[in-house]
């Protein structure tokens, strides 16, 4: 015969509203912790969309202008800059290899095309060093890719642990608290556990975005990263048949 009563009463006050209301002090801690840490997850996601659109942004631009270019060198000559491009730092690598084992350094000067037309085709243990400075940008870049994205990892797999441990612990002092009142009706115990609930809720809502981003986002990456792979593979290939001595 309570439930017609408390019922109708609980969503009179607004339910979500209601249980935050009759929220424990450690639950609303908790709440508390979840939305911080939604603020970061949320911060985190905006930041990486963004930065993934600008990449494919200027990888396109990039690899359009890299494809066109006659001599593999001639960006690297002309100081055209992508800095936002992960394979633009991959050739500037590469380059800069290169440059240092055909003419010792790797100052840009207005001679550095004359230099190097001057200059000697490379051995093959120098193009091991230059396939081995674009593999370590590669990696480099991966990681900048990547940073940050723990914390999209730590809000899936732990929000929902710890909006649980707020119900746990909240639906403890509800029996605790029926116990001591000698009182089992639902009309004292409607509160207590509706606002136990709400963390649960909360850490839910917390981890349901940032699994959907967190995804998106790990795909995107590793997809970038293959393109990263492909696109030094792509540029030793050109090193070697312009720079390459024959052995």
């Amino acid at each position: 015969m309570l439930m017609p009563v408390s019922v109708p009463c609980f969503a009179a006050s607004g339910g979500i509203l209601y249980a935050l209301q009759h929220a424990t002090i450690e639950g609303q801690v908790i709440i508390l912790l979840l939305l911080v840490g939604s603020i970061f997850s949320w911060s985190v996601m905006i930041t990486k969309f963004i930065m993934v659109r600008r990449v494919r942004r200027e990888t396109t631009a990039f690899l359009k202008k890299f494809r066109t270019s006659r001599r593999p060198l001639t960006l690297f000559q002309n100081r055209e800059s992508f800095p936002g491009s992960p394979a633009f730092w991959v050739y500037q690598a590469g380059c800069r290899e290169l440059v240092f084992h055909m003419l010792g350094s790797t100052e840009l000067d207005e001679s550095l095309a004359v230099r190097l037309s001057d200059s000697d085709k490379i051995s093959p243990v120098a193009m091991s060093a230059v396939r081995s400075a674009m593999e370590r940008e590669v990696g480099e870049q991966a990681l900048l890719l990547e940073h940050r994205m723990i914390l999209l990892a730590t809000a899936v797999s732990g929000a929902p642990f710890l909006g649980l441990l707020g119900t746990v612990w909240g639906v403890m002092d509800t029996f605790a608290g029926v116990a001591s009142a000698n009182s089992a009706s639902l009309a004292a115990m409607a509160p207590g556990v509706s606002a136990a609930l709400i963390t649960t809720v909360t850490g839910l809502l917390v981890a349901i975005p940032a699994m959907f981003g967190y995804n998106f986002l790990v795909v995107t990456v590793r997809s970038i990263t293959v393109e990263l792979d492909n696109f030094a593979a792509e540029l030793a290939a050109a090193f070697e048949h312009r720079y390459l001595r024959n052995a």
